[in-house]
């Protein structure tokens, strides 16, 4: 059983990116480990779902750089921004117009 559980967190650091637990209690751990696994699970839904020749680690890395942007997800995956968008990128006031 201990075999078991060495090759399930050997898993986890491969492929859900966890190199660290922030809590010690057994719920802090499983929910940083299930919240771990959605997002793997969502992010192999959108490699699927938008048929993306990307890798995984691929696709992590370019929703966290693109994670506080107002880019479209398969713009940011394609690599086609639209260079004028129909809404302002930005959400700050101008403080002079001219």
């Amino acid at each position: 059983m201990r075999w078991q559980v060495e090759l399930f967190f050997k898993w986890i650091k491969q492929h859900l990116r966890i190199k660290a637990f922030y809590g010690t209690s057994d719920n802090a751990v499983k929910t940083q480990v299930w919240i771990a696994i959605s997002v793997y699970v969502l992010v192999a839904i959108i490699k699927k779902e938008h048929n993306l020749d990307r890798s995984m680690n691929e696709i992590l890395q370019i929703l966290s750089l693109n994670l506080f942007e107002k880019t479209p997800l398969f713009s940011a995956l394609s690599g086609k921004i639209d260079p004028n968008p129909e809404e302002p990128r930005h959400n700050q006031l101008s403080l002079f117009d001219f």
